[in-house]
């Protein structure tokens, strides 16, 4: 699955989460997440620590609002940062979002 196309990942979440639909979300990155994961607060952890040095900003997104089959997709993955043209599995590092911010 981690080689879908990005843009066709993108749109299946917008599908699922229309408020994303927004010419300002095209060009962020999004944090898939949802409540009472644990990996996920500390991978919100990991981005505030790389906005202290990056202003990058991030939408939070929880696949709970996902169709079933969108959901099952990440459930197994999250937290998965998904920027305009990559996406980055959890474990990941400040270095790696650095790496991530440089080949976007």
């Amino acid at each position: 699955m981690h080689d879908d196309n990005i843009e066709v990942l993108r749109a299946r979440v917008i599908a699922a989460n229309p408020s994303l639909n927004t010419a300002e979300n095209n060009n962020q990155w999004w944090l898939l997440g949802t409540s009472g994961c644990h990996l996920c607060d500390i991978a919100e952890q990991i981005l505030a620590q790389f906005q202290s040095v990056q202003p990058i900003t991030y939408q939070n997104v929880d696949i709970a609002e996902f169709d079933e089959a969108l959901m099952m997709d990440f459930a197994t993955s999250i937290p998965v940062i998904l920027t305009p043209s990559k996406r980055l599995d959890y474990p990941f590092s400040v270095m790696d979002l650095q790496q991530l911010l440089a080949h976007n």
